[in-house]
């Protein structure tokens, strides 16, 4: 049984809801319109709706999805800025990718138990 003081307090915030419009082509991606609300469900003029981009960048390991924030004030804007949006975000994760492999390549890999230092060739390594 779960213990009142360790459960967290799961709470929507009733003034920071969206409606999300999703819009596509088909072919390139989706523009997601995230329209703010009030919590009667009714537009709200006080604040800025949101664009968010999504599409695939294929890899030799399959589909890569791609999520991104496209600065615009209206779906035409969106639309028109959805290209630069995306490339952004692709060369982003490119380079995030080219990181994760540099650590990858960089990391020394431990063996774990006892090891005779006789089989681990050359250096001799001693495990503490």
């Amino acid at each position: 049984m779960n213990n009142p003081d360790t459960t967290p307090d799961i709470q929507m915030d009733s003034t920071a809801l969206y409606r999300e419009e999703t819009f596509t082509d088909n072919r390139i991606g989706t523009i997601r319109k995230m329209q703010p609300v009030t919590a009667d469900g009714d537009d709200d003029a006080s604040r800025e709706a949101r664009y968010f981009g999504s599409a695939q960048l294929m890899t030799p390991a399959g589909p890569l999805p791609v999520n991104f924030e496209v600065e615009a004030n209206s779906l035409s804007e969106a639309v028109a800025g959805f290209g630069d949006a995306a490339r952004d975000a692709i060369e982003k994760t490119m380079e995030e990718l080219r990181e994760l492999q540099r650590e990858q390549a960089s990391s020394i890999v431990v063996p774990k138990g006892n090891v005779d230092p006789s089989k681990l060739g050359g250096g001799g390594l001693q495990m503490p």
